[in-house]
């Protein structure tokens, strides 16, 4: 019987679907190029917050994939996502992962360059 809670916890996660993250605003104006360099920061140095390297490389997967895709690739990964816009995620160990807004979509106040 021990099993159930940690079954239902995977099938609410396999039931939500992912959508993109609300509109958002950076504290200051930012290039594309600086939002490029943001995101690159983050996923060098997200594995080393704990987690699975494997769940992490699916997430960064995940985030630069349209949705459709972005799904597929959540739930072979068996990653329970928490928010539909995965800003927060688990593995099935129970690590959690947090994704800032800001490598899942573009902030409203980006600077179009050239």
């Amino acid at each position: 019987m021990g099993c159930g809670g940690s079954s239902q916890a995977k099938g609410e996660g396999t039931v939500k679907k992912i959508r993109k993250p609300k509109p958002w605003k950076h504290p200051q104006p930012i290039t594309k190029s600086e939002l490029m360099q943001m995101r690159d920061e983050f996923w060098d140095t997200a594995p080393h917050y704990g987690g699975r390297k494997e769940i992490w490389d699916a997430l960064r997967a995940a985030a630069e994939a349209d949705l459709s895709l972005a799904q597929a690739i959540v739930d072979s990964a068996g990653v329970i996502v928490q928010s539909a816009d995965l800003t927060i995620c688990y593995d099935e160990r129970g690590a959690k992962y947090d994704l800032p807004k800001y490598v899942l979509s573009e902030p409203t106040n980006l600077i179009r360059e050239g």
